[in-house]
């Protein structure tokens, strides 16, 4: 009995750990076309962002959705692709650009679903 359900919490253990690690992955790609993209406002404040977003040089911090991001050239490399709105009543989501990865992260939980 014990030794099933040890393996029943490590195989659950390593099914959530595969699925946490592909899903969610801030890597993105900055396109033209707002048709193949989440459709991204940049605000100049803070206050009026749905998500404070820190841009990392290293792909290896862009992990989760936690907005950490790190732009990549290349669309088939990306998790998620973003097309820069220029009016904020356009926007999916609303993102302030943040010099400091320990601001990064959602002020509005209502609007994460759009960056899974």
């Amino acid at each position: 009995m014990a030794l099933q359900r040890k393996l029943r919490v490590l195989t659950f253990l390593i099914t959530f750990s595969l699925i946490a690690s592909t899903t969610g992955a801030q890597v993105v790609y900055s396109t033209n076309y707002a048709s193949e993209g989440v459709k991204v406002f940049v605000s100049k404040y803070k206050s009026d962002a749905d998500l404070v977003v820190y841009k990392s040089k290293y792909k290896s911090d862009a992990d989760g959705n936690e907005g950490v991001w790190f732009f990549t050239n290349y669309k088939s490399d990306a998790k998620k692709i973003i097309y820069f709105t220029s009016y904020k009543s356009d926007a999916d989501i609303i993102i302030f650009f943040s010099e400091y990865k320990s601001d990064a992260g959602w002020r509005n939980k209502n609007k994460q679903h759009v960056m899974y």
